[in-house]
């Protein structure tokens, strides 16, 4: 008698928008640093770091390259004209108060740019300085997370009643035999469950228990919910701290974090050293960062891409190295048409390799002779590090 199949693993249900061009948003109550955090990631001064609440009012945005060993390999290798890297668009968001939900401070201003963006990073102020205000008179980080997170369920917890009360209006005369009314009906009840998630259980919605059940992720991520976006938190330490990898809130933080949201990853860093090094020349920042001073901004950005379910292939040749960026699950097709919508329109296959059989193999040659260069279908689902080469009809 022939073994079982293992059970096929359910893949990661994927909130928010089916799209490759995704935002993530720096938030934080006022003066925790997310405008100087914002000008150290992009390396200017567009972000308006001031010592009172409110310096952001319109949100600023800026591309930032994404570090990638693997794209500075090829190009190393291939000695391109033209070298393009991954990007994060990151943006930078006014300071949200406790309030904020009924329309205190720039509250509806900040909840709408919020809910513009697709993942979050958090700011979180653990630093003492008696020169920088605080919004609440004391550095507290687990009451500003609490702040925000509140503040950000209250705003899904009224948005989400509307949409219910609308919903079940609707659906009074609804039947029990169409597909439609069935369908309705089953919104219904995910909408109540989105509800129930964010009052009953006090979850967040990313938190949920979602299946990949096509209709009911769809209704989710229709709602648009702010608690349904990604969040890393970003812990601002002073110099000496962060050097020193010591700082007192920091394992409350964590246990916060283990408690609240769990699974959402923690990064410690320092916006006072990424401004020092930021005024550095290259080779001065090298220096200062070979004598301990070590950037987190690389790490920071790769978190951030990591957390939209952002992955990159690779397309190689002598004129141009290239990272595009797209969704974890993309097919082969909608992959190659994020260079040209031809590409997809017109798809035949694509000649796929591994980076690490390039890698191993040392050239596109090599590879092809050992077998490793495959051509791939439209059923094919990218992999990060695929370097591809489309074939498209005419």
């Amino acid at each position: 008698m022939p073994p079982k199949k293992a059970p096929a693993q359910e893949k990661k249900v994927l909130l928010g928008r089916p799209s490759n061009n995704l935002k993530i948003g720096i938030v934080g109550l006022p003066n925790v640093g997310k405008s100087s955090f914002f000008n150290a990631l992009s390396n200017t001064d567009l972000g308006k770091a001031a010592n009172f609440p409110y310096a952001t009012i319109n949100p600023e945005e800026a591309r930032i390259p994404v570090p990638d060993t693997r794209f500075d390999w090829l190009c190393d290798l291939y000695k391109p004209v033209s070298r393009v890297p991954a990007f994060l668009t990151c943006i930078d968001i006014a300071g949200l108060t406790a309030g904020a939900s009924t329309g205190a401070g720039l509250g509806n201003a900040f909840l709408s740019h919020v809910r513009a963006v697709d993942g979050i990073f958090q700011v979180v102020r653990a630093f003492d300085d008696a020169e920088v205000i605080h919004v609440e008179g004391d550095v507290n980080p687990i009451r500003d997370m609490e702040i925000i997170q509140t503040e950000l369920r209250l705003k899904d917890i009224e948005w989400v009643e509307k949409q219910l009360d609308n919903l079940k209006r609707a659906g009074r005369s609804l039947g029990n035999n169409s597909l439609a009314d069935k369908a309705k009906k089953e919104e219904i009840a995910t909408v109540e469950k989105v509800l129930k998630t964010l009052n009953v259980d006090s979850k967040d919605v990313r938190k949920g228990e979602w299946t990949n059940k096509e209709a009911r992720i769809e209704v989710v991520n229709g709602l648009s919910l702010l608690t349904a976006k990604p969040v890393t938190y970003l812990v601002n330490l002073s110099e000496r701290d962060y050097s020193r990898k010591k700082n007192k809130w920091l394992p409350k933080i964590k246990a916060w974090i283990d408690t609240n949201n769990p699974g959402d990853a923690l990064i410690p860093f320092s916006v006072a050293l990424e401004e020092r090094l930021s005024s550095l020349g290259d080779e001065e920042k090298a220096e200062a960062q070979k004598e301990g001073a070590q950037s987190a901004l690389g790490k920071i950005t790769q978190a951030g891409y990591a957390s939209l379910d952002l992955i990159r292939y690779f397309t190689c040749g002598p004129d141009e190295v290239r990272a595009w960026t797209i969704r974890r699950g993309t097919k082969a097709p909608q992959a190659a048409g994020v260079i040209h919508s031809d590409f997809e329109n017109k798809f035949v296959c694509g000649e796929i390799m591994t980076f690490d059989d390039l890698k191993e193999h040392g050239s596109e040659a090599a590879v092809k002779a050992a077998g490793k260069l495959r051509q791939q279908g439209k059923p094919y689902e990218m992999v990060d590090g695929d370097i591809a080469y489309w074939k498209a009809g005419a």
